[in-house]
């Protein structure tokens, strides 16, 4: 291999001065040095080819051994030092102290084609921030996790990556429900790559003990390697950092709203400062359009990450960022302001966002009214959000088929036109032609306009447990064909049509389909 290796992380900034690899509170460093454990039995599953390119690797290279012992930690190359990350968080509204890398560890930086990335192992072993865990990871949610990275990554949607997933060859006990009932499953490693792992956390937790030198540091070196654009830092310089997280921050959510995505532990110590989508637990997509719906047990009774109040969480943890900068800056005012343009912002890019998926866009007063009244018709019965939005695209003022005979598939229960719901709909449809008369472009331009906005497939939770039901079998063909099928996911794709479907009534209550637990 021949791979452009950094280190800048553990060269730049300060370490844990104790080398022994035990769970203990690690204070003024940023990272800990481990070492992944080695597993018994590796197995490659799968490699995200197209994208090791971006890496430096090469084709042989994946073919190697030395590539599947690097991604499972049975070997680290010549002058790296593997590392854990040390970052606080608040966890579900509550401060919960040390964190970090619980059963993430960071091997080393490339440098390719002038981008720098960092390659992580999600489940090679226990860190000193493992507390009670055993920083391993189970087959079913690192399928999740490697599927949905790069899903994302094609959607447009801001996000970490996945290299590799592999078997470790080992055993892990989990509760998956957290119900009492342990049970051995399949162990796994996905490699994780991303520009920074650094998390709102990293800076949280220098702020609340008082380390005032340390979150400095932290901060000109991610201003350094991150946003050199803005400057030498200063008092000035942090604010425009701030400024920038935070538009980073509504950009992703926007996006998640866009394509239905809720993430589901939007906890500070998983909000990348980089605004990517980052730590893939019990997310999920609408199935049906519901501003409630979370995919997450531990928060079914409050529902605090439910898909409507994403935005809202994510000015929260904007807020518990900006409280830990604040010592820098000594001047709330500027990050008062900045929190309010995120509020301001959010209003005007979700509109802009909902007129796009509507192929809605010229300038029209109403159309927040107009948008509004559909979601509330959309709540009325259970309707698929991803195929109601790729269907709406066919609709055609001009064509004698009515608006609900078009978007009819999306419904889990067909409407009789004498109802009360087909009238809403029939009125709704009835000012979307006379809506659209406003646009400049033809129904067939407007088309193309709207199905680069709306996904045809997306990674629906029944489709992931298909695919994690096949590899307990020991077939992995399923992982791939949903791979190649969500690196398209706005084409039409004719030959995978069983795919733009509503979740099957089997899914609806079945486990790793509907709502998920953070067991891993």
């Amino acid at each position: 291999m021949n791979l452009k290796i950094k280190s800048n992380f553990t060269e730049e900034l300060p370490g844990d001065s104790i080398k022994t690899n035990t769970r203990r509170q690690v204070n003024e460093a940023c990272f800990s040095y481990v070492t992944p454990k080695k597993t018994t039995n590796p197995k490659l599953i799968h490699v995200a080819t197209d994208f090791s390119k971006d890496l430096g690797f090469t084709n042989e290279d994946l073919k190697s051994k030395d590539f599947i012992n690097i991604v499972t930690g049975n070997k680290v190359l010549e002058k790296t030092n593997p590392y854990a990350m040390c970052y606080g968080g608040h966890q579900f509204g509550r401060w919960a102290g040390q964190l970090g890398d619980g059963r993430a560890i960071n091997l080393f930086d490339v440098n390719h084609n002038n981008k720098q990335w960092t390659i992580q192992l999600k489940g090679a072993g226990e860190t000193p921030y493992s507390r009670s865990g055993d920083g391993l990871a189970v087959l079913r949610s690192s399928i999740r996790e490697y599927l949905c990275s790069e899903a994302m990554h094609h959607l447009g949607v801001p996000t970490t990556r996945a290299l590799s997933l592999a078997l470790s060859g080992d055993q892990v006990m989990r509760d998956m429900l957290y119900d009492g009932n342990q049970a051995y499953e399949k162990g796994a490693i996905v490699s994780r790559v991303s520009p920074s792992f650094l998390r709102f956390g990293n800076f949280e937790i220098f702020s609340a003990r008082g380390d005032h030198k340390n979150l400095k540091s932290l901060v000109h070196y991610t201003i350094k390697h991150h946003f050199s654009h803005l400057g030498k830092p200063s008092k000035d310089t942090y604010i425009l950092f701030f400024d920038q997280v935070m538009q980073r921050t509504l950009d992703m959510i926007i996006h998640w709203q866009r394509v239905g995505f809720v993430h589901g532990v939007m906890n500070t110590d998983n909000m990348s400062i980089l605004g990517l989508t980052i730590d893939y637990g019990p997310y999920g997509w609408l199935e049906g359009f519901d501003f409630g719906w979370t995919p997450n047990t531990t928060d079914a009774q409050n529902k605090r990450y439910r898909f409507a109040n994403q935005p809202n969480i994510g000015l929260w943890n904007l807020y518990q960022l900006a409280n830990a900068l604040y010592p820098l800056i000594e001047d709330a005012e500027p990050l008062e302001k900045i929190l309010e343009n995120y509020k301001n912002g959010f209003e005007t890019k979700s509109l802009a966002m909902m007129k796009s998926k509507l192929g809605l866009f010229e300038d029209d007063a109403k159309d927040q009214q107009f948008i509004q009244a559909l979601e509330d018709i959309l709540q009325l019965t259970e309707t698929d959000m991803t195929i109601f939005f790729r269907l709406l695209s066919n609709f055609n003022k001009d064509n004698s088929i009515k608006g609900l005979e078009v978007v009819n598939d999306a419904f889990y229960k067909s409407h009789d036109v004498a109802d009360t719901i087909a009238q809403q709909w029939g009125d709704w449809f009835d000012r979307y032609s006379f809506r659209l008369e406003k646009e400049k472009f033809s129904d067939l331009e407007r088309k193309t306009k709207m199905d680069l906005i709306n996904p045809k497939y997306v990674l629906r939770n029944y489709m992931a447990q298909l695919a994690i039901d096949d590899a307990n079998n020991g077939n992995y063909d399923l992982i791939d064909a949903l791979f190649q099928l969500l690196k398209n996911p706005y084409a039409e794709q004719p030959k995978n049509i069983k795919w733009f479907a509503k979740r099957p009534e089997w899914a609806r209550h079945k486990v790793g389909c509907s709502m998920l637990s953070c067991s891993s």
